[in-house]
């Protein structure tokens, strides 16, 4: 006899940046009746400066980032996800996209470290769902938000970060991974589209899963 899955009580939504991760947080949330754990990157003092000046700025941004992620995590370890399931917009461990992408070898290095001695004491995830899109699509979406320091970033910057989100993930074994296109779904505005994605969490089975939009199916 088939036992059924338990419901994910921490779930993570990921992509690059543009990719509508907050879009679906959002409705997740209130969905689930959920507790939202957001990162807030217009905090980051460093931001507007790295897209300006991105070798200059590396360091400081990637530092702040990692320290707020980190102190998002220790909160979420003190809740209890027996109570009430936790969405979030980021994956603790996916910062190493960005340091990889960014800082130079000896910041690297000492990053690594840095990184290390937080990691063993975040809460894993129950789901891990990520947004994929091409650039072309990431550059649209973040044309339409409109946030002024995005304006700034560069087409072959964008281009490297979303490849290397897909070669993060394609690695990914610390959680249950769903992988969804977007390119033809909107779980904004489409219900269909929400309910189906709705059903696919709902199964949570172990390793890598990709959602079929429900339009495309035979």
């Amino acid at each position: 006899m088939r036992v059924a899955a338990a419901a994910p009580r921490y779930i993570v939504v990921e992509g690059p940046i543009g990719v509508g991760k907050t879009s679906l947080v959002d409705r997740l949330a209130e969905h689930l009746g959920a507790r939202k754990l957001l990162e807030v990157a217009e905090d980051n003092p460093f931001l507007p400066s790295f897209y300006r000046e991105p070798r200059r700025f590396a360091f400081q941004t990637q530092l702040w980032f990692l320290l707020n992620r980190f102190r998002q995590q220790q909160e979420l370890a003190q809740c209890d996800l027996f109570r009430q399931t936790v969405v979030a917009d980021y994956l603790f461990a996916k910062d190493k996209i960005f340091a990889y992408l960014t800082l130079e070898d000896h910041e690297l290095s000492l990053y690594e470290r840095v990184h290390a001695l937080l990691q063993v004491s975040v809460p894993a995830p129950d789901l891990v769902i990520f947004l994929q899109a091409t650039t072309e699509a990431l550059q649209q979406r973040i044309a339409i938000r409109g946030k002024g320091y995005e304006r700034e970033i560069d087409r072959r910057y964008l281009e490297d970060l979303n490849q290397a989100y897909t070669h993060f993930f394609f690695h990914y074994t610390a959680s249950p991974l769903l992988v969804v296109n977007t390119s033809d779904i909107d779980f904004v505005n489409h219900r269909e589209d929400f309910e189906d994605l709705i059903k696919k969490i709902s199964e949570n089975r172990a390793g890598l899963h990709y959602y079929t939009p429900l339009g495309s199916r035979k």
